[in-house]
């Protein structure tokens, strides 16, 4: 069993972000979804790390699907980011399923140690349903992407990733947020072909300040 990291204080639900743009597809979500949420999401990776941590999940609207993206921060660096575009499970199961993933099977990071938990802050993001959108060329796509707001997904051939909305945070014009998307799908940021597929999303995201 790992050492116990302590007291775990219940942390400040902060909603940031404009929540969903009304032209997208939206889950049923009670305003307070974040307080039910976030718990969920560290209850889950404090279960495999062998630590105790009360969630509620017997919520009827955790039963309804739902996709979302668990992200894990350690002070202002990135720890583990894991997500779901589409929903084809429970959001109850997708919080918990992503938040093990996040912490524990992201590629990028080592999987994260029981020393770690009570220092990381979580996020957890519901998506909107994807919107495939429709554009003649890349200055009509970037025409239609709006900062801050629009998650993107790129898909040209096996190349594919997404950016959420949170990202814009570090890439202001569309043109920046669109290039280096493509360079994370593997592709030069310069690259545009007429067969390439672009869907956008909004989030509601609720994220824990330590104190």
């Amino acid at each position: 069993m790992p050492d116990d990291p302590g007291p775990i204080v219940s942390p400040i639900v902060f909603l940031t972000g404009s929540g969903f743009d009304t032209v997208l597809d939206t889950p049923a979500l009670p305003g307070d979804a974040g307080r039910v949420l976030l718990p969920l999401a560290r209850a889950a990776i404090a279960s495999q790390l062998g630590f105790a941590h009360s969630a509620d999940d017997d919520l009827p609207w955790l039963k309804s699907s739902g996709a979302t993206f668990i992200t894990l921060m350690l002070g202002s660096k990135l720890r583990g980011c894991v997500g779901t575009l589409r929903a084809h499970r429970a959001l109850v199961e997708d919080v918990r399923a992503n938040a093990v993933a996040a912490a524990f099977r992201d590629p990028r990071f080592p999987p994260l140690e029981a020393g770690e938990f009570s220092g990381v802050s979580l996020e957890v993001s519901v998506l909107s349903a994807l919107e495939p959108m429709s554009f003649t060329d890349e200055p009509d796509a970037l025409r239609q992407l709006r900062a801050g707001v629009h998650g993107v997904v790129f898909e040209y051939g096996h190349h594919n990733g997404t950016f959420l909305p949170q990202v814009w945070e570090d890439f202001k014009e569309p043109s920046d947020f669109l290039a280096h998307l493509k360079y994370k799908a593997g592709l030069p940021p310069d690259f545009w072909d007429r067969e390439v597929r672009l869907s956008r999303y909004t989030v509601f995201k609720w994220r824990e300040i330590n104190q």
